[in-house]
């Protein structure tokens, strides 16, 4: 009887143990010189994007473990400046344009100083548009005009509602779009400490500090700039026929200043061969399991040095590791170097134990040099049989294959 009981028992306890979590993991790079610290994040994200494609992974990205929150004054900015465009929109549908223009310009300076909490320039597009409309209205033309060439350097496609604006304010904006203040353009090369920031010009994401912007429509344009582990910064710059630079200094979080002052420790361990301390003690302070850490060096015409290692955070353990020079991005074809890198990685290290998730596009894994008669209608390979010519070397080249 008790031989009965325990083997009813048992089945139960196997079946009431709690399914294995996902493995939780980051790609984490650290910059051995100034030269690399502007590469190193991309060169992160791209690496932590494929991580994405694994299953069985909890991918933990940058912003994720060291936070990057946003301006508190910048947030706090933005709140007084929605609740004044409201006012102002109201005194200007009473026609009282004295008090909206006083409104309105109290208004435009917390929205410019909101920048680093704003998305898109949706607020500070309607002030702009509404405060060129009072101007207008009041017969200061020439002001008016100015502030239409702001407007249209933030949004060129932004448009003036007919029912709130009438027709000679919207010829007038129709006039300064063919002007050629309107066509006069400059550059800006922005610049970070740290570098490597994302850098967004009027909500649009346009590359990693330091980065120039070229041919900008003159007039006014918003900046801002994000770096996983610092605080987020926003400015309103003034684009002029002049080139121009900007630097911002990025405020670190704590979690970001505990993360760097390992990092010494962690990059000495990585090109080594015994388990690591070093990755078991940040794998604790992250609360990841595995980490494919990496250290970035800049060897000039030389192209980038990359040695990263594939580690089990728990036990310091390195499963894989590899080093791979790159020699620039001027194709884009460093995101896929990373994609290679991590799958190499990857499989090595957990022994062919995971898998990678396919995508069900039919054309993955064709680059169309494909023989043509190497398919039926449809796209369908098949078999082609032909008759081999004795003697020819080339018998069967197309010269297309891959190297």
């Amino acid at each position: 009887m008790k031989a009965l009981v325990l083997a009813v028992l048992f089945p139960a306890v196997a079946l009431a143990a709690p399914p294995p979590t996902p493995r939780r993991i980051s790609a984490l790079l650290i910059p051995m010189d100034q030269g690399a610290e502007g590469h190193s994040v991309r060169l992160e994200t791209y690496m932590n994007e494929a991580l994405e494609q694994f299953a069985g992974f909890t991918v933990k990205k940058p912003e994720e473990l060291f936070g990057m929150p946003p301006d508190d004054e910048a947030a706090a900015s933005l709140k007084r400046g929605q609740k004044g465009l409201e006012e102002s929109l109201e005194a200007y549908n009473a026609r009282d344009y004295d008090d909206a223009e006083r409104k309105l310009r109290a208004t435009l300076k917390e929205l410019q100083g909101a920048v680093g909490a704003m998305g898109s320039c949706v607020e500070l597009c309607e002030a702009t548009a509404l405060y060129a409309a009072v101007l207008y209205l009041r017969g200061d033309t020439e002001e008016a005009k100015l502030n239409l060439v702001d407007l249209m350097a933030l949004n060129p496609t932004f448009e003036l509602s007919t029912k709130r604006y009438n027709k000679d304010f919207i010829a007038l904006r129709a006039t300064v779009a063919t002007s050629r203040s309107s066509s006069l353009r400059g550059t800006v090369t922005v610049k970070t400490q740290p570098l490597g920031a994302r850098v967004y010009l009027d909500g649009e994401f346009q590359g990693y500090t330091p980065f120039t912007l070229p041919a900008m429509q003159v007039g006014k344009h918003m900046i801002k700039l994000s770096r996983p582990g610092f605080r987020q910064h926003g400015q309103i710059i003034e684009v002029t026929p002049d080139d121009a630079e900007i630097t911002a200094e990025l405020s670190p979080t704590n979690n970001y200043k505990k993360y760097d002052s390992q990092l010494d420790k962690v990059a000495s361990e990585i090109v080594k061969t015994t388990p690591s301390p070093s990755s078991v003690t940040l794998g604790k302070a992250l609360s990841i399991d595995r980490g494919l850490l990496g250290t970035v060096k800049d060897l000039g015409p030389n192209g980038t040095e990359l040695v990263v290692g594939f580690f089990d955070l728990r036990d310091g353990k390195k499963l894989a590791g590899r080093r791979i020079v790159l020699q620039g991005d001027e194709f884009g074809q460093e995101k896929q170097e990373m994609s290679r890198l991590v799958n190499y990685l990857v499989n090595n290290g957990m022994g062919g134990g995971e898998q990678k998730v396919k995508a069900s596009d039919p054309l993955e894994n064709r680059h169309g040099m494909e023989e043509w008669n190497g398919e039926d209608q449809g796209g369908r390979g098949r078999q082609v049989t032909e008759k081999k010519k004795k003697g020819d070397p080339l018998d069967g080249v197309n010269g297309t294959e891959d190297w």
